[in-house]
């Protein structure tokens, strides 16, 4: 065990195992091990294991690869497959497996944090916490206690809390060394002791901590992911209605945002969200609403569902308008196939399934971004996919700009201007600067803003003529 830290009646500190080595198991493990602890993960793939044990991170997360090299390098951070030992060796179990949406339902597939929960009880050799970090539908963890009860060796205490967590792809190592605020459910006293030495660091720095009973502490991550959907999709129905009266939607929630009851965050209008954890969560949560009659949450969460999913379809219109009414052997180029920026993740890709229903009907879609090339390569291998944005957009007849990443914000359009075959942009996620864009001869269309906007002679300096911007 780690003998530099110790508890405050001289006790060793706690040993972490964590179980599940994905996206968050692996985030987990090496902020627990920044944090000073030692630190075993398992898993039952043994090429994930053994790219971490090198320091390698099978997807894109700043700064988590450096973490986890640098403790796997000083020993306090280690994989493993065999769940016996790391269970033996450690006091604290963090079930960190993943909760897929179950084929042909809305439901969460629970079948991972049932095993990976059974796999620590039965391999206990003394007292242990267990401390379910997997997004669940509310009631798992009272069920999780009677697989702990169940298969527990005779003798031996365990306890099964919640401790949801609060992940942001691109900021994962951030939002696990600094959370905005902790929360764990179900914890006796000894429990709450224990799960308070662990997070003694973001505690000390002043985080907030919420305890609670199970079921709160369940719903708490769902509740928060349907909420920022809800607000994502209300600022895109209102998009619509801004698109109809010649209003502009990015001004309108820049005043809004203005309203501390409101703020600005994540009221961007656009494409919509996606990844692996909105649309599952928010539809998850519907399935079990609907199981135990909360009515309005399934009513609700239906029509935040349908309104992101119509915001895909909006800018597979307007891509059709934009192209003369059939996009058949035109050439579109597609920037961005991550669902957002800081990630290669395409799960559920409102930018890739837009790009894919382009090339589905008889467009030449070449597509580019900085990070997500091999993981939209492996999910739609018939698109075609460039080295660089400049190459991606090299003769295209449209240009739709489906993730917000920074290179593309800061692109400059007159460079694109002179290689691409027609100055004409989607700015599906209302993020480049227009004024520039239209300056450079571009004529510009976005979501919820009076488009099309059209240009200026090339000659124009970019950036310097945003008045010159007109309504056509």
């Amino acid at each position: 065990m780690t003998a530099s830290k110790k508890s405050a009646d001289t006790r060793p500190a706690p040993v972490i195992s964590v179980i599940g080595t994905g996206y968050l198991g692996a985030t987990h493990a090496a902020a627990m091990a920044e944090m000073g602890f030692e630190t075993i993960g398992v898993d039952v793939d043994p090429a994930k294991l053994a790219a971490l044990s090198a320091g390698e991170v099978p997807f894109f997360e700043p700064g988590l690869p450096e973490l986890i090299t640098k403790h796997v390098a000083s020993g306090a951070l280690r994989f493993t497959s065999d769940i016996a030992s790391a269970v033996a060796a450690a006091d604290v179990h963090f079930v960190c497996v993943g909760t897929p949406q179950k084929a042909g339902s809305h439901a969460a597939n629970l079948a991972y944090v049932e095993s990976a929960t059974r796999g620590v009880a039965e391999n206990l050799t003394h007292p242990g916490l267990i401390v379910g970090k997997s997004t669940v539908p509310v009631g798992t963890a009272a069920r999780l206690r009677g697989i702990v009860s169940e298969f527990t060796p005779a003798g031996i205490d365990a306890e099964l809390i919640w401790n949801p967590e609060f992940l942001r792809e691109g900021k994962a190592v951030e939002d696990t060394l600094h959370p905005d605020r902790l929360v764990w459910g179900g914890a006796s006293e000894a429990a709450d002791a224990v799960i308070r030495e662990v997070y003694a660091a973001p505690i000390s720095e002043g985080t907030p901590v919420i305890t609670t009973d199970l079921a709160t502490a369940e719903l708490v991550k769902v509740s928060a992911n349907a909420f920022l959907a809800t607000k994502i999709s209300f600022i895109n129905a209102i998009s619509e209605m801004c698109a109809i009266a010649g209003a502009d939607v990015t001004t309108l929630a820049d005043a809004l945002g203005h309203d501390a009851r409101i703020g600005r965050k994540f009221l961007n209008a656009g494409l919509g969200f996606g990844g692996g954890c909105l649309p599952k969560d928010i539809r998850a949560l519907m399935h079990r609403a609907n199981e135990i009659g909360a009515g309005r949450v399934v009513g609700l969460m239906q029509q935040v569902d349908e309104i992101n999913m119509g915001q895909r379809q909006r800018v597979i219109d307007m891509a059709i308008e934009s192209a003369g009414g059939s996009v058949l052997n035109r050439r579109i180029a597609v920037v961005g196939a991550a669902f957002k920026p800081l990630t290669d993740d395409v799960r559920d890709s409102p930018a890739l399934n837009v790009a894919a229903a382009l090339h589905l009907r008889g467009a030449q879609v070449t597509l580019w971004d900085p990070e997500a090339m091999e993981t939209a390569r492996r999910s739609f291998p018939t698109l075609t996919y460039a080295a660089s944005m400049t190459e991606a957009i090299e003769g295209a007849d449209l240009v739709l700009v489906l993730t917000e990443w920074h290179d593309v914000v800061e692109a400059d359009p007159v460079a694109l201007g002179a290689v691409v075959g027609q100055r004409v942009v989607i700015d599906a996620r209302n993020c480049l600067p227009i004024g520039r864009w239209v300056a450079a001869g571009w004529t510009v269309r976005s979501l919820g803003r009076p488009t099309p906007v059209t240009g200026a002679p090339v000659s124009v300096a970019a950036g310097t003529l945003d008045d010159l911007a007109t309504i056509r």
